[in-house]
């Protein structure tokens, strides 16, 4: 790995964590899972993740839905009504070591181990995208399933993207 990948891939990481973080302390949540990287990936300024995202017929917003919907659906199948929740208050910065849940970790070094097989071997979000794609299950996977968006060819269109 040259010097350049080396601080492109730490700069790249730095943002998708930073904002995995961000984006589950918005929902409430204090560990960012899958769903959260999935969501850093497609807000980030590298648009890779979203091109491919929109290869398949959907968008950030579609994606922020169905996550919700997963939520709701899964908290429903145990008799919790989620009309009756109130809203999610922003979960308090957290401090220490950077934590996520353990597929999320799982997911990251799924895509960081894509980066460095491809050429060039910078970290891309559509790594990221490619990573969440192949979950079987989980709240990201039922969320893109809910979209009826077909892994494989998500897969693909990352890919493409990446070649770009």
């Amino acid at each position: 790995m040259g010097i350049r990948t080396a601080i492109h891939d730490m700069g790249a990481m730095k943002r998708l964590l930073t904002g995995a973080e961000e984006q589950a302390r918005a929902l409430g949540e204090e560990t960012p899972g899958p769903e959260h990287l999935l969501l850093a990936a497609l807000t980030l300024p590298d648009d890779s993740a979203r091109t491919a995202l929109a290869a398949s017929g959907a968008t950030v917003e579609d994606v922020r839905r169905a996550l919700a919907e997963s939520h709701a659906a899964a908290l429903r199948s145990v008799g919790i009504d989620t009309d009756t929740i109130p809203a999610p208050t922003p979960a308090p910065a957290p401090r220490g070591p950077y934590r996520a849940s353990g597929t999320a970790n799982e997911v990251f070094q799924r895509a960081t181990a894509l980066a460095k097989a491809d050429r060039p071997k910078n970290l891309r979000t559509a790594h990221v995208l490619i990573a969440v794609a192949e979950l079987e299950h989980g709240t990201a996977a039922r969320a893109l399933r809910a979209l009826h968006i077909d892994p494989h060819i998500l897969i693909e269109a990352a890919h493409a993207a990446i070649r770009a």
